[in-house]
């Protein structure tokens, strides 16, 4: 306690020194524990739910395959559930993807975030309900249980929607025209069994028909869309589990047989069952952000490490500025144990204050960071509170940097000799290794740097590229509204002339230039792929013979902005009955239509044995993005939406803005819509805001490692100028009496700056070095720019070396101005 004392007496002595090691700690401790945190809630932390550890997923994994999560269609999940108890202790199945309930009775949309689940979910994660009950076995029957179709909400749904109320069980909740039963309210803690991701609303399975009428998914085994998850009994280990299930696999694949191509049904029959731990939940986040999110925490790692290194310089400067103290200290009988013990106490202490800062900045930064991941089409859910491995990661990083930045001062210090106490200002004491020392940490801080101000222009770069990447078609004046037309009166075989009303009806509207519907809208991430045959052409296997594929009504081309280089566009002859046509893009022609003229060409799609009639290339049109902005143009055919017999519920209306902002017209658009058909419910997403979400992750690791590269470069400038201070204020009567001899200004610029030099160009040198060691491990993470890109390690180490001149050229400065009389007479 008495060590304590005096070090929060040393500290307060010095506030400038002491303000500038904590806050340096803060950012450093919170940035990485505000990472640790995603990470542990993405990649590490187990399911909140009753023993994590015998959850088990039922995969399919091809030879040679990385395991991934298997979606399946519901056909294959009823076969398991049959004999889910002789398989397992119980399995449960739910969608693999957040389902999208509509609030709204008719017009614009209001979507919440809903789960698909079957009736043993609940239980067979061991979940309990905070009000109510959850599902059972019967209320997942076809169309709905004896109560009819109910619901279970979130903690966070009751909340928002209802208030809290203590009545909500047996309230009616109405989505896509639905009226469900509430009957249960799950705790705050639970988000469900996909990390990443949470939900509003979840209901049973079997009310999916009522949901989606004749688009109902339950029947069709070509449609994988549910994950089934098991409980594993506890005598039952996962090798027998998968020896289980692998015993029902030639029953369970022939039973659900998909009526496709022999090559396909091959493949079905062969792929392995497997069973692999479930403990960590599904994700499809954890794929995706793994490898930057380790990115990430290697930058904040070097960003402590250049912090520590600074206090260390800071507290080497203060023990130098203390030898008298500890020489007088040891010469009255302290031990040297008790000097060193007194100056690890202090960066404990130093430690402590910033780590409690940082905890601050760390919960506020991992929730603006979750926030950022999220888009208007997906709304990210990571439960990023603190938990003991946060603190304990947050007290580990916290004793590491005391020690970082405190062993050596307390080296130091603890070799004081007494007789440095009878030596006037203790001058005879050498300080050579501690500037030796110090100079090395700030060689280290300028190789540390460098590394960081790389790796930030490299995401920079990489998200310039991107944001400014041509895509083939006007982003700006383009909204893009999503139409579901399962409510509508109108058929199947009604739709396309629904769709061409609707289309119509939004070009005529004043502020519209151009508006088509689409099946795919560019950069959302859905896909159309099928197989295509060319008349007279080569023979080809997959994947050489997949093409994307596009459902478009007339001047979806015109809408987009992307231009016609042949041939015509769709029009209005061009419908059922007619002779079918197709439009492809250049990418098409180079790889199936390479020689003669590809307009008037025949094409077919299909699996060999089931291709479609012959359909007509009328005309080329220009390249553009279709599923991703990183991803490379693929071949893309566009056939009229009028020809098609059964349009899909669900298109996508864009118009184009004759002027000003497309978000203007989502008002009158609606009313257009509900007046065409007042069933249609409609989302509104401007073309901009669909690609900006499409670059998320490229956006937050240029804005995170920009911040921590800037954060960098000011540490190693403050670094530079601390140590040259140092040295300046060491040397200073011999600088002194330097000048009374003849030295000129310039010379003892040269004289201070040589030695900087030396450590700014080692430092520089050292961190091309590691750069373009480690510039393989963010290649895949990179786009437009080369990992050992010349330009931007010479532009970094350029700027680097220009903030090093000007931390060192300020005492520099400041010593060449030194009174040559006035520190004679200090002497």
């Amino acid at each position: 306690m008495l060590d304590l004392r005096l070090a929060i007496r040393v500290l307060r002595a010095t506030p400038v020194v002491t303000v500038v090691a904590i806050l340096s700690l803060a950012l450093g401790i919170g940035a990485n524990t505000a990472i640790f945190s995603i990470a542990d809630a993405l990649l590490l932390r187990a399911l909140p739910v009753d023993r994590p550890d015998r959850l088990a997923l039922v995969m399919a994994i091809p030879t040679g395959a990385t395991p991934g999560l298997s979606a399946w269609s519901n056909p294959v999940w009823e076969q398991i559930r049959e004999r889910r108890h002789e398989l397992f202790q119980t399995a449960f199945a739910f969608s693999a993807r957040t389902a999208r309930f509509n609030l709204a009775s008719s017009g614009q949309t209001e979507f919440i975030d809903g789960l698909w689940v079957s009736g043993d979910y609940f239980d067979g994660l061991g979940v309990r309900p905070l009000l109510g009950r959850t599902f059972t076995s019967v209320d997942d029957e076809r169309g709905g249980g004896p109560d009819g179709a109910v619901a279970v909400v979130s903690y966070a749904f009751w909340q928002r929607r209802f208030g809290g109320a203590a009545d909500v069980i047996g309230r009616t909740q109405v989505m896509d025209h639905v009226p469900f039963t509430i009957i249960g309210v799950m705790p705050p803690g639970f988000f469900g069994a996909d990390v990443g991701t949470t939900f509003d609303v979840a209901v049973p399975l079997g009310t999916e028909p009522l949901m989606r009428g004749r688009d109902s998914s339950l029947d069709r085994p070509t449609t994988s869309w549910l994950a089934v998850m098991a409980r594993l009994k506890d005598s039952q280990t996962l090798s027998s589990a998968q020896d289980a299930m692998r015993a029902l696999q030639p029953h369970l694949r022939e039973v659900t047989m998909p009526d496709t191509s022999a090559d396909t049904k091959a493949r079905y029959m062969a792929t392995p069952l497997a069973v692999e731990p479930a403990a960590l939940g599904t994700s499809a986040m954890r794929a995706r952000y793994r490898q930057p999110i380790l990115t990430i925490l290697t930058v904040v790692a070097l960003v402590l490490l250049i912090a520590c290194a600074n206090i260390a310089n800071l507290l080497l400067a203060r023990a130098a500025a203390r030898r008298h103290e500890f020489s007088v200290r040891v010469a009255l009988g302290a031990s040297r144990w008790r000097l060193a013990r007194q100056l690890l106490v202090e960066s404990l202490l130093l430690s402590a204050a910033g780590a409690l800062l940082g905890l601050g900045i760390a919960h506020w930064g991992s929730r603006l960071l979750v926030r950022q991941l999220s888009t208007h089409t997906n709304t990210v859910f990571l439960d990023v509170q603190l938990d003991w491995r946060v603190l304990a990661f947050t007290t580990g990083v916290t004793t590491v940097a005391a020690f970082l930045f405190g062993v050596v001062p307390a080296l130091l210090a603890s070799r004081s000799e007494p007789m440095g106490a009878i030596r006037e200002h203790g001058r005879g004491a050498s300080g050579g290794r501690r500037i030796g020392f110090g100079g090395a940490l700030v060689a280290g801080q300028v190789a540390l740097s460098l590394v960081l101000i790389v790796t930030a222009g490299l995401f920079v770069r990489t998200f310039a590229s991107l944001a400014t990447r041509d895509l083939g078609f006007d982003r700006d004046p383009v909204m893009v509204a999503r139409l579901d037309v399962s409510a509508s009166v109108a058929g199947p075989a009604e739709r396309g002339a629904l769709y061409g009303r609707l289309a119509d009806a939004a070009g005529a509207l004043g502020g519209v230039s151009h508006a088509a519907v689409s099946a795919i809208t560019p950069v959302s991430g859905s896909l159309i792929d099928t197989v295509v045959e060319i008349e007279n052409g080569p023979s080809m296997t997959q994947p050489q013979n997949v093409s994307f594929r596009n459902v478009i009504t007339p001047d979806w081309f015109a809408t987009y902005g992307t231009d016609v280089l042949g041939g015509r566009d769709v029009n209005e002859r061009d419908r059922l009955g007619s002779p079918l046509v197709a439009i492809v893009n250049e990418t098409f022609v180079r790889r199936f239509l390479q020689t003669g003229t590809p307009i008037g060409r025949r094409i077919r799609q299909g699996l060999p044995g089931r291709q479609g009639p012959w359909l007509e290339v009328v005309g080329v049109v220009a390249d553009a993005a279709y599923r991703s902005v990183r991803d490379p143009v693929p071949p893309t055919l566009y056939v009229p939406i009028a020809q098609q017999k059964e349009p899909p519920a669900t298109m996508s209306l864009s118009v184009r803005a004759a002027s000003g902002a497309p978000a203007m017209l989502s008002r009158s658009l609606a009313d257009v819509i509900s007046r065409v058909d007042a069933n249609v419910a409609v989302t509104f997403t401007a073309l901009k805001q669909q690609v900006d979400a499409a670059l998320v992750q490229e956006r937050i690791l240029a804005m995170l490692s920009a911040f921590f590269g800037a954060l960098a470069l000011l540490l190693a400038g403050l670094g530079i100028y601390g140590i040259a201070w140092f040295a300046v204020s060491r040397r200073r009567d011999e600088i002194g009496i330097r000048m009374a001899l003849g030295a000129t200004p310039a010379c003892v610029l040269r004289l201070v700056l040589s030695r900087l030099s030396i450590l700014v160009t080692v430092g520089v040198v050292v961190g091309l070095v590691v750069c373009l060691w480690a510039s393989r491990f963010v290649a895949s993470l990179l786009y437009g720019v080369e990992p050992r890109d010349f330009v931007t390690l010479a532009s970094s180490a350029a700027v680097l070396a220009a903030v090093g001149a000007l931390a060192g050229w300020m005492p520099a400065h400041r010593a060449s101005r030194i009174d040559p009389a006035e520190v004679l007479r200090d002497s």
